[in-house]
């Protein structure tokens, strides 16, 4: 690999604002905010607007959208090709 063209890669905090959860990764992102993490280090922290923790999908909350409805729906509406 060339030298001097990749970006710095060290640990930032990650903190999902909506669920109050941070955790703590290795990043190319950068911030002027930092946080003082649990094992007495200080990390810049990036705040992000979802997470695993608050998002729909992971929560169990998701929609199921009906998917065949909306097929016979089409289907009367253009009707079938055959």
């Amino acid at each position: 690999m060339r030298e001097a063209i990749h970006p710095s890669y060290g640990p930032v905090v990650f903190r999902d604002r909506a669920a109050d959860y941070a955790f703590l990764t290795r990043s190319t992102m950068t911030s002027e905010k930092t946080i003082e993490w649990e094992d007495g280090r200080t990390y810049p922290v990036v705040d992000v607007e979802i997470s695993d923790v608050s998002h729909p999908f992971y929560t169990g909350t998701a929609r199921v959208l009906d998917t065949a409805g909306r097929v016979e729906r089409f289907e009367r509406r253009y009707g079938k090709k055959g």
